[in-house]
């Protein structure tokens, strides 16, 4: 049996965390050992530890921008070397196989390579075009250090390529899967109450942390036109934000305020109920101002048969066809997004056969099982 150090940059239940905790509940435990170390406390150790999944919390640093600057530098540097120690002393009797890295935030897979005499999959979520001195920095890191990178989408893996530093014999593209969303329209009736709105209502929501550049603003910009039009419409931004932002969130909230239709916006934190939330939407929007690598949001939209409306570039394209199973506007146009929505709005019909066709590609594409299979032919490479 091969034991699997996995690290990862957090424990909230974002597309990452998701997918993180696929893996490790879905890969054959006959097989595998799977053993997770988070950065801290959250719904993602909640829910592994509910699987039986051997999970410890070590706060050891993630690359963030806090740390760009010299005294981050050093700080980042201390708590580095002492936490990489930590981890070493908690697993050095497990016999490590592989350390399985799910963010190209986490650097300590690095160090631990060598301490554990293991190799290192490098699993990239991300396309990071700014700073751009940090994207060629960890683009050296991961392909110097990693023995295996899994990138999610064709759109990361030309991003890894085109750095130079990352050997393209070397890069594997595994999409994502995600479950079957197999809740009925009943399952969601309490949202109605929850958002107290009527139940004859459109709903055009988004999904994702509030950021620079997860596209809250341009998703305000695209619908607002669209509720004005349409007195049924509703909108739904849900997500956090990270600690320290929440700045973020309060700008989002004054420029709601100020809005006309500022009652039909809804603007919630992270919920847990994620799959009835797509199931609520009618329109599910991704508004992603830069290239999101492979959405799971679009994903989980697709598995509850719901349209796509998005911008043009990264992951979403390789997902969503256009005319086929939603539509797809030049990136950062939020007045293109807002005719794309309001295209959908006033056609159900159109709405219904994008959806359906979401359905089926996500069945016959995206499949969890698919992606554990994958996932598991890729760890038993190494003897």
């Amino acid at each position: 049996m091969k034991t699997i150090l996995y690290l990862h940059a957090g424990a909230e239940m974002y597309g990452a965390d998701k997918i993180l905790l696929e893996i490790v509940t879905g890969i054959d435990k006959n097989q595998f050992k799977p053993i997770v170390i988070l950065p801290n406390k959250g719904i993602l150790a909640d829910k592994l530890r509910e699987n039986n999944i051997e999970t410890h919390i070590i706060d050891y640093p993630i690359l963030r921008r806090k740390y760009f600057n010299p005294k981050g530098i050093l700080q980042y540097v201390h708590q580095y070397k002492k936490k990489t120690n930590e981890i070493e002393a908690l697993v050095k009797q497990e016999n490590i196989s592989i350390v399985h890295v799910n963010t190209a935030a986490v650097l300590e897979g690095i160090v631990l390579k060598k301490k554990l005499k293991a190799k290192v999959l490098w699993h990239i979520h991300e396309i990071i075009l700014k700073p751009k001195l940090i994207n060629y920095f960890l683009s050296y890191l991961i392909g110097k250090y990693a023995d295996q990178v899994v990138v999610v989408s064709k759109a990361v893996k030309n991003h890894l390529v085109a750095t130079k530093l990352v050997n393209n014999k070397k890069i594997k593209v595994l999409y994502n899967g995600v479950e079957n969303n197999m809740l009925k329209e009943d399952d969601t009736t309490y949202l109605y109450e929850d958002f107290n709105v009527d139940k004859d209502i459109l709903k055009i929501g988004m999904i994702g942390r509030i950021n620079a550049w997860k596209g809250q603003q341009d998703f305000f910009k695209a619908t607002e036109p669209v509720l004005k039009a349409n007195p049924k419409a509703h909108s739904f931004l849900i997500g956090g934000v990270f600690e320290g932002e929440e700045w973020r969130k309060q700008e989002i909230e004054q420029t709601i305020s100020k809005s006309a239709v500022k009652e039909r916006i809804h603007l919630s934190d992270f919920r847990n109920d994620t799959q009835a939330l797509f199931k609520f939407f009618d329109i599910f929007v991704l508004p992603s101002t830069n290239p999101d690598p492979l959405p799971t949001v679009v994903l989980e939209a697709m598995s509850a048969g719901k349209p796509v409306i998005g911008y043009n570039h990264g992951g979403v394209t390789e997902m969503v066809v256009e005319e086929y199973n939603g539509l797809l506007v030049a990136a950062n146009n939020p007045e293109l997004l807002s005719k794309a929505i309001n295209r959908l709005v006033n056609d159900s019909d159109k709405r219904q056969l994008l959806g359906q066709r979401s359905l089926e590609r996500q069945r016959e594409l995206y499949s969890v099982g698919v992606f554990i299979s994958n996932i598991e032919k890729i760890y038993t490479q190494w003897s």
